[in-house]
């Protein structure tokens, strides 16, 4: 799996500021949160939105303060230590302070399937992050998705997994001028549909390869 883009960091950062009321929207909407791009763009600018609930807009903001810190911060390592923090900016008075980057100590159901994830273990979830993230015969494309795909289906928070997951595989795809994971609206039933298969399965390869396929944006500079 090749990287789609060879960027610098700098090139990259400059696609995704150009794109990232696009981003935060789709992102939002893959967690639920029902938001049009227009509302999203008010919010992003510090407008005032009627109608929304407050959840919701602090849910867009959470996703812009977590943006600007992932592309401001160009030496953070990819870590656990990092996708806990991540999870406090995502979910800022949107869950209980205790729960804010802290692994979930309560079981969860997922939507349409009966399966369960397995209550997560630091220690454990630290070695998995490591062997994801140290896989040298692959692309940092590909190693981005496989940690995307990795923390949506652990589950380990209480909520915004999805967004975390994509957040942190950004990163690191920011980090590596791989441009960005950003799902359509358009494809997003597609890939829920796949995204319980896999959570079914631990299979990753189909979802995986669909979203390389369909889901990473970028400008070729050649």
């Amino acid at each position: 799996m090749e990287n789609k883009f060879n960027l610098t960091r700098e090139q990259n950062v400059f696609v995704a500021k150009r794109n990232i009321v696009d981003y935060i929207w789709k992102s939002a909407n893959l967690e639920g949160i029902g938001v049009t791009y227009p509302e999203t763009q008010a919010i992003y600018d510090g407008g005032i939105v009627n109608g929304l609930t407050v959840d919701k807009i602090i849910a867009i903001n959470n996703l812009k303060y977590a943006w600007q810190f992932i592309l401001e911060n160009n030496e953070l390592e990819d870590n656990f230590h990092i996708l806990c923090h991540i999870h406090k900016l995502t979910c800022e008075k949107l869950v209980l302070e205790q729960n804010l980057g802290k692994l979930r100590t309560t079981p969860v159901n997922i939507g349409g399937t009966s399966w369960q994830p397995d209550f997560p273990f630091e220690s454990d979830i630290k070695d998995e992050l490591t062997q994801i993230l140290e896989q040298s015969e692959k692309t940092k494309t590909e190693i981005a998705l496989d940690v995307m795909l990795y923390i949506m289906r652990k589950q380990m928070f209480i909520d915004g997994n999805k967004r975390v997951a994509m957040l942190f595989a950004n990163k690191i795809m920011i980090d590596n001028g791989c441009g960005i994971i950003s799902i359509a609206q358009e494809n997003q039933p597609t890939f829920f549909t796949k995204l319980i298969k896999f959570y079914e399965t631990g299979d990753n390869t189909d979802l995986k390869m669909w979203l390389y396929e369909t889901s990473i944006d970028g400008i070729n500079l050649n």
